[in-house]
């Protein structure tokens, strides 16, 4: 069994920040995650010689707090702005310009959570990937974890950052209940699925600038090309969003007819000649948080320090996420140094 200060179910940027505040601190942090690579949705996928964002497709900056860590990205070449806005429903003349910039990732958006894990381990941090969680619970004062490889955990602390339905699922199986104020609160949050497609065209893609297109409400949400954002130099790949009605509605569709639904949302930006070469579909089940829990986190009572924490807590998308783990962090220093 592993022992640690924190342990951390997620390895998306809220756990990843969460984390490494901690890990800067001199706490010993463990970071789980389900997945073959950290991220969560700071998501980009190869298709033929290309790459493509296929969860976030930027993000904004409204709060000081993440102003720090985005100047930071920026001037280590990291980040850097695609653009202050896109067309919006048509193809006026002429971008959006609400005054945000819109950030991208050199090499996609899974290169920020990369280079995050790289920093966590650097400072001693321990990150799992393939590494499932099954149940979580309590030992006296002590959270213990288990997972798919049968490998077990123990930690002070427990911070829970997938989607809620997920988090009460691990409690669930370990038998280990909220208080029902706690329950009720978490039960509040809800979430919009999104289904995405991915095509690798040959030949010319004739969207507005910056290559994107952004249409909310509609069923077609988000056309936008890597090319032109500047993460997909070897190749012309396309990212459609399907908006989150729709995406509810076709969610169990198979994949076939959906990408051929989402193709053809294509086709009018694609010159005479181009062809699409190569398409694959995902499916976010938990993409948008549509009810938000208004604090940053939920630390819950009458158990070990257990914390949940995602971009469904305070704010939504990539700074919200962002936000939540460094207020989890900074909430567990605290904890440790009262």
């Amino acid at each position: 069994m592993r022992n640690s200060d924190v342990l951390i179910v997620g390895g998306g940027l809220c756990g990843l920040l969460a984390g490494l505040t901690l890990q800067r601190a001199g706490r010993q942090v463990v970071i789980l995650d389900k997945g073959r690579t950290v991220g969560g949705r700071l998501a980009t996928r190869s298709i033929g010689p290309g790459l493509a964002d296929y969860g976030a497709q930027f993000f904004t900056v409204r709060e000081p707090a993440f102003r720090h860590y985005v100047d930071g990205w920026q001037a280590a070449g990291l980040v850097y702005s695609w653009s202050t806005g896109w067309s919006d429903g048509s193809l006026v003349a002429g971008a959006v310009n609400d005054g945000y910039p819109r950030y991208a990732v050199h090499g996609g958006m899974n290169a920020l959570a990369q280079t995050l894990a790289a920093e966590f381990m650097a400072l001693g941090g321990i990150l799992q990937t393939d590494s499932t969680v099954t149940a979580v619970h309590t030992a006296g004062q002590q959270w213990h974890s288990a997972t798919t490889d049968g490998a077990y955990h123990q930690a002070a602390t427990l911070v829970l950052t997938p989607p809620v339905p997920q988090a009460l699922a691990l409690l669930a199986a370990g038998a280990t209940p909220l208080q029902p104020e706690d329950e009720a609160a978490l039960a509040k949050i809800t979430y919009a699925p999104c289904l995405c497609a991915l095509f690798q065209v040959e030949g010319a893609v004739n969207l507005p600038e910056p290559g994107a297109l952004q249409r909310p409400g509609a069923d077609i949400s988000w056309i936008a090309d890597n090319q032109r954002k500047g993460i997909s130099p070897e190749a012309t790949t396309i990212t459609v969003h399907a908006g989150p009605a729709y995406s509810e509605r076709h969610y169990a569709t198979p994949d076939q007819p959906l990408l051929s639904t989402l193709q053809a949302s294509l086709l009018p930006f694609l010159a005479s000649k181009s062809k699409v070469r190569a398409a694959e579909l995902k499916r976010w089940r938990y993409a948008l948080p549509t009810v938000i829990h208004p604090a940053r986190y939920l630390e819950a009572q009458s158990l070990p320090p257990l914390f949940f924490g995602g971009d469904a807590f305070g704010g939504p998308r990539v700074e919200g996420a962002a936000l939540s783990g460094l207020a989890i962090g900074e909430r567990i220093l605290a904890h440790f140094t009262a």
